[in-house]
């Protein structure tokens, strides 16, 4: 197998630090070594190799933002990198990775108490257990005020009632980051609470017949008359705004996780375009080919400027929530389109998995959806622009 080289037409190299290039070389060098020799197979199967995730904890992905409990803390950038390079390989991969560290991780160690961050934050960075984050359900994806599922104080204990739905990681999580109302319709009342697998009353199921993120565990979560111990709330967390500050760092991530995908659909059709030979001459001889390529390079590059940017944002701390909207909004577009040109750069041979880009093309079709909607974004973006919110 080819080994990755990147796409820097602007010489970004430049702009890392030597820690932040071995960060990017180790994952790199992860994901060519033990997953892309998985992930064919394991697209076919719609499984996620679960068997590489101890090699995720070893390289220090999980949890590398946060300073202490186990956790590396690298630089923004070095974060936002191994998500790039996870999401190289498939997007399936990222969003593991991120749902365990932007979510799970960031909820415990933005709003848990001390105890909570010791018993989990070292267990989670290590790989040694898995976490999720349940916040969508089923009827409220774009609008998670709405949701129905409570959790009603009786004594020592929350009673939680209701469901969540598109839940990666749900079924092989050790711990759930479920997100529910104390008061019914009250979304003020809104609070994070710690589900340990084997709790009464928790379930999960897979979902299944996926045409998209099939290398990804996608669960439901059900909550039956579940008896949550009062300890087990995140006792700092508070309205619906504790879990939408969680997916501001995992939409972090997924800004970082489009360019990977796009960069690795572009180095597969640059490299057929420049032997597939069609009437005397390679196609990457042809105009239309050479437009196409050029436009995607354009485009990976301005979207990893953009992406650095945004790290450097984040370790200042001036990063707001619409910074990120548009990182999310605009890198996750292009990569989509940018693997659907390649699809067809390659013609017929690109639906085929023997090649990368109709995999990754599939997978961005989630991505483009999840974690605010392409549509959501441009709206969060309209009301900061114009002062005028255009959804409730």
């Amino acid at each position: 197998m080819k080994q990755f080289k990147g796409t820097d037409f602007y010489i970004l190299d430049d702009l890392l630090t030597e820690e932040e290039r071995l960060t990017r070389q180790s994952v790199r060098d992860f994901v060519d070594r033990e997953f892309m020799p998985k992930i064919q197979q394991s697209f076919r199967d719609a499984r996620f190799p679960m068997e590489v995730v101890p090699s995720l904890g070893r390289l220090g992905v999980f949890g590398a933002q946060i300073n202490g409990y186990g956790c590396s803390k690298v630089s923004n950038i070095a974060y936002g990198i191994m998500m790039q390079e996870l999401e190289r390989g498939d997007s399936g991969l990222r969003s593991f990775a991120s749902v365990q560290s932007s979510l799970a991780m960031t909820a415990i160690h933005e709003y848990g108490s001390e105890e909570q961050k010791n018993h989990w934050l070292p267990e989670l960075a290590s790989a040694k257990k898995i976490g999720c984050f349940g916040l969508t359900e089923s009827d409220f994806g774009s609008n998670p005020a709405g949701m129905r599922t409570t959790a009603t104080q009786d004594g020592k204990y929350y009673v939680m009632n209701g469901s969540k739905m598109w839940i990666t990681n749900g079924s092989v999580a050790d711990v759930a980051v479920v997100w529910a109302k104390t008061k019914k319709d009250d979304p003020k009342s809104i609070k994070g609470f710690l589900v340990e697998k084997g709790t009464r009353g928790f379930s999960s199921k897979d979902i299944h017949n996926k045409l998209s993120m099939r290398a990804s565990v996608t669960s439901e979560l059900s909550f039956d008359e579940c008896k949550i111990p009062e300890d087990s709330i995140l006792p700092h967390s508070g309205g619906l705004k504790s879990p939408l500050t969680c997916l501001m760092h995992a939409r972090y991530s997924i800004a970082w996780g489009a360019i990977g995908a796009a960069m690795a659909c572009y180095e597969e059709a640059l490299d057929y375009a420049k032997e597939r030979v069609q009437f005397s001459r390679p196609i990457a001889g042809y105009q239309l080919v050479q437009e196409r390529l050029v436009w995607m390079l354009s485009e990976i590059t301005k979207a990893q400027l953009l992406a650095w940017r945004m790290g450097k944002m984040q370790d200042n701390e001036s990063l707001k929530h619409y910074h990120v909207s548009l990182a999310k909004m605009n890198n996750v577009k292009i990569a989509l389109e940018i693997a659907r040109a390649c699809r067809d750069i390659l013609g017929a041979n690109g639906i085929t998995d023997e090649y990368q880009c109709m995999r990754h093309m599939n997978n961005l079709e989630s991505v483009y959806t999840y974690e605010g909607t392409n549509n959501i974004h441009t709206l969060v973006l309209g009301e900061h622009i114009t002062g005028i919110k255009a959804f409730e």
